[in-house]
């Protein structure tokens, strides 16, 4: 997307330079990685970047009002609902999609939203990677290359970053929780959490209840659990039905939560018929749509509120589909306006690239509000952004936006 970067990038390409970046990128981890990394880093104009700082502060602006959180927690389900939510959350993710704007200038439109974690620590290490390997490349300045926003550097960062999951708590006494977590495709993630802030990724099976306690069993000790870095998705745990957990969802535990599990269901999809901004694609839940458009496939995507990685989503839904959902689940679902990503990323192929750019916040236990910290995106050239859709594709996956430092 920056012209003069991107054309040095692709003059200088080789097979051996992205094989040179993923391996070190391996052993920056210590874990491969479950899914597909893309052979470029984005570059960042100046100006795309301001959009997507405006517009992602925009929307966690609208978030944060009292009223506008009031309405959504009408989204939790009672069967999960954690006690001691807090104001906001302690982790946010705004995800845009790349467009061409009515100008010809390219610029964000929002997709979906997560009050949920992200891949904060690999995408520090990814950074790392592709900041060394964009040394090797001419024509590029000769610098650090930046992945951070809000004038953040990596040790500013990482000092965020701490002070969101750990606090002032012993590394040792907060867990990152997930379902069998060496299985999990973000198990690279969990491992360069480990190398950045000493935090062990955790089953919730092998933790023991005491009371309102919980502890973790380490090296034979009994090590009690102060915060607990969530990465539970509850679609996963729903659909395991056999699971058996030490503890209740709506157990008060004496533990803190990052972020409080209610924020799954809050800042989700649900949040995007209740925003007004011109980066949001108009949104309408199904149980309030009223007529069926006549240009349903054309013009609409049909969306479940909570799910992950693209799950459900109908591209080109008909009158069938939605008849289809029945009404006591229609609230769960909503019709979003279709976003006709630009392909602005030249491949050395001379193919274009999707762009979509996750802008991440964190917000420490003392600050009022989140600070947006860094980003994460991924490149598609099939007709959705997972993975499904890109299986014979290059130059898609995993990827980071870049300027120099």
């Amino acid at each position: 997307m920056h012209p003069q970067f991107r054309a040095a990038f692709n003059a200088a390409f080789t097979d051996e330079l992205a094989s040179a970046y993923e391996q070190d990128l391996v052993r920056r981890t210590h874990c491969k990685p479950s899914f597909r990394l893309a052979e470029t880093p984005v570059f960042l104009t100046g100006d795309l970047a301001t959009a997507l700082t405006e517009g992602a502060h925009a929307i966690m602006s609208q978030l944060s009002k009292p009223e506008a959180v009031l309405r959504m927690k009408r989204a939790i389900p009672e069967r999960w609902n954690v006690p001691g939510m807090d104001a906001l959350p302690s982790l946010a993710q705004v995800d845009f999609a790349v467009v061409k704007g009515a100008d010809g200038r390219l610029v964000p439109r929002l997709i979906e939203l997560q009050g949920f974690p992200s891949l904060s620590a690999f995408e520090v290490m990814q950074s790392d990677a592709w900041s060394e390997a964009l040394e090797r490349v001419s024509g590029l300045p000769k610098t650090r290359w930046c992945p951070y926003f809000s004038g953040l550097t990596r040790e500013t960062f990482l000092d965020l970053f701490r002070r969101t999951i750990v606090g002032d708590s012993d590394p040792e006494e907060v867990v990152l929780l997930d379902l069998v977590p060496e299985e999990q495709k973000t198990a690279i993630d969990f491992s360069a959490t480990r190398a950045l802030l000493g935090v062990d990724a955790v089953d919730p099976r092998s933790l023991v209840k005491e009371g309102k306690r919980l502890f973790r069993v380490r090296d034979g000790r009994r090590v009690p659990v102060r915060r607990i870095y969530n990465r539970i998705v509850f679609d996963e745990l729903i659909k395991e039905k056999g699971v058996a957990l030490p503890f209740d969802f709506r157990d008060d535990l004496d533990v803190r939560w990052v972020p409080h599990p209610n924020w799954f269901w809050t800042w989700s999809k649900y949040s995007l018929p209740l925003l007004a901004h011109e980066t949001v694609p108009k949104s309408t839940y199904l149980n309030e749509l009223g007529a069926v458009p006549k240009d349903l496939t054309e013009r609409y995507v049909l969306k479940p509120l909570f799910s992950f990685a693209g799950g459900g989503v109908n591209v080109d839904p008909r009158p069938e589909d939605l008849a289809r959902i029945p009404e006591s689940e229609r609230g769960s679902w909503c019709l979003q306006e279709k976003i006709a990503y630009d392909p602005c990323l030249l491949a050395v192929d001379g193919g274009g690239v999707k762009v979509e750019v996750r802008m991440m916040f964190f917000r420490p236990d003392a600050d009022s509000a989140p600070t947006l910290g860094l980003n994460l995106c991924r490149l598609s050239r099939g007709k959705m952004l997972g993975v499904d859709f890109n299986k014979d594709f290059t130059w898609v996956g995993s990827s980071v936006a870049l300027r120099p430092a």
